[in-house]
């Protein structure tokens, strides 16, 4: 009986982890994305500044920084293309 609630917590656990996951951008090879310093350009450009800048397990870049009105950003952004997979502000 003990064991049968320890699996149920872990999978309650494992379940519970997911749903904090950010979002899956791409499945295309690291050969095909935009470097690093190329998407940094890109995203200066599109008017974010940026505080902190990662590869995340979901294959995004992702950064963590002010948008253009200067209001904290977090951008999930495809590597392949530079476009916006998910953002929240405030």
């Amino acid at each position: 009986m003990k064991v049968r609630h320890l699996v149920t917590a872990a999978t309650t656990l494992c379940i519970g982890t997911a749903a904090f996951a950010g979002p899956q951008c791409t499945e295309a090879p690291k050969s095909s994305w935009l470097t690093e310093d190329v998407m940094k350009q890109k995203i200066a450009t599109d008017g974010y500044t940026i505080d902190k800048f990662k590869v995340t397990s979901g294959n995004c870049y992702e950064i963590y920084g002010k948008d253009k009105e200067g209001k904290k950003a977090e951008v999930y952004f495809n590597p392949v293309d530079g476009s916006v997979v998910k953002a929240k502000q405030g």
